[in-house]
C-alpha cells in the first residue's frame, strides 16, 4: 500500500534518491504533509512540477477515510474510520477543559483478542493489526477535526480498539512519526500507550526509550478476580505485571498510570481498595478510577453495572488516605458509545 504516512525521513529520502531527486526534499515534503493534516499531496514550489506530479501519482492523499461521525452532548467526537479493506476502527477526540486544546484516543487493531469481559472492542474478536500508516492517519483525522474546532490536539492515548503491545512494531513506528518534531510534532511526552499487561511488550517499550507514558489496565487487585475479567491474566499474573511496570518507572523516569474500571459488586469493595493499596505500596503510580460505561452483556453473559457514587467515593478515600495518588476519570462521550470500553467499530 503506497502511503506517505508510512514513510519517515530516511525511507522517504531513500525513495527520492531512487527516483533521481534530491534526498534533501524529504523533510519539507513530510512537514507539509503533516502541517496540512494529510489533506493534500505536498506541492511546495521548490519541488518542481515533475516531483509534485510523481508524488501525487505515487501517493493517495490518505488510504483511509472518515465514514461516520458522532458528536456527544459534551463535545466528544467519535470518528468511524474506513480502511482500504472495508474494515472500520474508531478514534475519539475529547475537548479539554482549556478551550484551545483537545486530546485524542487511537486504535491499534481491528477488533481485540484480549476478551476483557467489560469491553465492547473484544466482542467480535481479533480481525487484524493496523499498519503504522493507518494509525498515523487516525492522528491526522483527529488533528483536522480539532483544528476545525479551534483547538490544538495536545495529547494522544492508545486506549481505543485493540491491545497496542500486541502490535508494537507498528505502534512504535506510528508514534515516531506522530511525535517527531520533523513530522507530526506532537511531542514524545504527549503520548500514552495502554496495555492490559503484556509483560514482554512492556519490556520492549522500555527498550524503545521513546520518553512516552505507560498506562496499565489492572481493574482488580487480586488474580482470581482479574482472571475472570481479563483472561490474559492467567498468562501474566498481577505480580509480574506490577514488576514490569516498576521497571518501566525506574528505567524511564515516567510515572505509570494504573487504570481501574469500577464494577459494582465485582471489584469495588473496601477490602479490595485495601488490597490495591498494598499492591502499589512499593510503586509510585497514579491510579485512574474509571466508572464503568455500559456495553450490555459481556462475553461471559454478565451484565455489569457502575457502583453507586457513595461506594466509589469510599473506594477513592481509602486509596487517598493511604497516600495513593488517585482520581476519577471523567466520563466523556458515553451517549455516543465513545467512552472508555465502548469502542467497537460499529458506531453509536
Amino acid at each position: 500500500m503506497n502511503a506517505l504516512a508510512a514513510h519517515d525521513l530516511h525511507s522517504l529520502a531513500d525513495l527520492l534518491g531512487q527516483w533521481g531527486y534530491a534526498r534533501s526534499h524529504a523533510p519539507r515534503i513530510l512537514r507539509e504533509f503533516y502541517d496540512a493534516s494529510g489533506q493534500h499531496t505536498p506541492r511546495h514550489p521548490s519541488f518542481g512540477p515533475r516531483l509534485c506530479h510523481r508524488l501525487s501519482e505515487t501517493f493517495p492523499v490518505l488510504t483511509s477515510e472518515v465514514v461516520g461521525r458522532h458528536v456527544s452532548q459534551d463535545g466528544t467526537t467519535k470518528l468511524l474510520i474506513g480502511l482500504h479493506d472495508g474494515k472500520i476502527v474508531e478514534s475519539v477526540l475529547m475537548p479539554a477543559h482549556r478551550p484551545d486544546r483537545a486530546a485524542g484516543c487511537l486504535s491499534s487493531q481491528v477488533g481485540c483478542a484480549m476478551g476483557c469481559d467489560f469491553c465492547a472492542s473484544t466482542r467480535n474478536g481479533f480481525v487484524r493489526n493496523l499498519e503504522s500508516h493507518e494509525i498515523v492517519e487516525q492522528f491526522l483525522f483527529l488533528k483536522t477535526v480539532s483544528e476545525a474546532q479551534g483547538r490544538r490536539l495536545r495529547s494522544l492515548v492508545f486506549m481505543g480498539m485493540g491491545e497496542p503491545l500486541l502490535n508494537l512494531d507498528n505502534v512504535l513506528s506510528a508514534i515516531r512519526r506522530i511525535a517527531d518534531p520533523a513530522m507530526g510534532a506532537l511531542g514524545w511526552r504527549q503520548v500514552t500507550v495502554s496495555t492490559v499487561g503484556i509483560v514482554p511488550g512492556i519490556n520492549r517499550l522500555i527498550e524503545a526509550d521513546l520518553n512516552i507514558h505507560l498506562a496499565v489496565s489492572l481493574h482488580a487487585p487480586d488474580d482470581e478476580t482479574r482472571s475472570r475479567l481479563i483472561p490474559v491474566n492467567r498468562r501474566w499474573p498481577i505480580r509480574e505485571i506490577i514488576d514490569a511496570t516498576r521497571r518501566f518507572a525506574e528505567q524511564t523516569g515516567r510515572i505509570p498510570t494504573i487504570e481501574y474500571t469500577m464494577l459494582s459488586g465485582v471489584n469495588d469493595s473496601e477490602a479490595q481498595a485495601g488490597q490495591l493499596v498494598h499492591l502499589l505500596s512499593d510503586l509510585r503510580a497514579h491510579v485512574n478510577l474509571i466508572p464503568y460505561n455500559a456495553i450490555g452483556a459481556g462475553l461471559s453473559g454478565v451484565n455489569y453495572a457502575r457502583p453507586s457514587a457513595d461506594r466509589m467515593l469510599a473506594f477513592l478515600s481509602i486509596l487517598q488516605t493511604a497516600g495513593v495518588v488517585a482520581h476519577f476519570r471523567e466520563t466523556r462521550g458515553d451517549d455516543v458509545a465513545a467512552a472508555c470500553g465502548q469502542l467497537a467499530g460499529q458506531g453509536a
